[in-house]
């Protein structure tokens, strides 16, 4: 497979790093956030179901915890596609900066690629004022 074009998309929050790190990397508070988790996880075994609205219940499976702030998931689709999802939460002064690469899926058009990129953003975006509000 050939590389993939790629788009990482980051801000900054205005909170302690690790309290963006324990909040973000929580299964449980995703559907908070992540609109593409609005349906919210069921834990099973290693992983996590999940309703993927129009591509059906799909499989999330993340890094372990960690004292660097990797939030990496692979989500696997109904078709058994694997999706690589690089979630990253890192020191920023005395914030923290969220950042998440976004791939371009192979036969992706430029317009979906734009559209997920968007819909990265805005999950950021509700993120940062979820924790910045708290």
């Amino acid at each position: 497979m050939p590389v993939m074009q790629s788009k990482i998309i980051h801000l900054s929050v205005e909170k302690p790093w690790s309290h963006v790190f324990d909040f973000a990397s929580d299964p449980q508070n995703m559907p908070h956030w992540a609109a593409g988790l609005a349906g919210g996880l069921k834990p099973d075994g290693e992983d996590w179901i999940a309703d993927g609205g129009p591509l059906g219940e799909v499989r999330v499976n993340f890094a372990p915890l960690n004292d660097f702030g990797v939030i990496d998931h692979v989500v696997t689709l109904p078709d058994g596609m694997k999706v690589y999802n690089a979630l990253r939460v890192t020191p920023n002064g005395s914030g923290a900066e969220v950042s998440f690469t976004l791939l371009r899926l192979p036969d992706m058009t430029d317009e979906d690629f734009e559209r997920d990129a968007e819909m990265v953003r805005v999950d950021l975006e509700t993120l940062k004022s979820l924790l910045e509000t708290d």
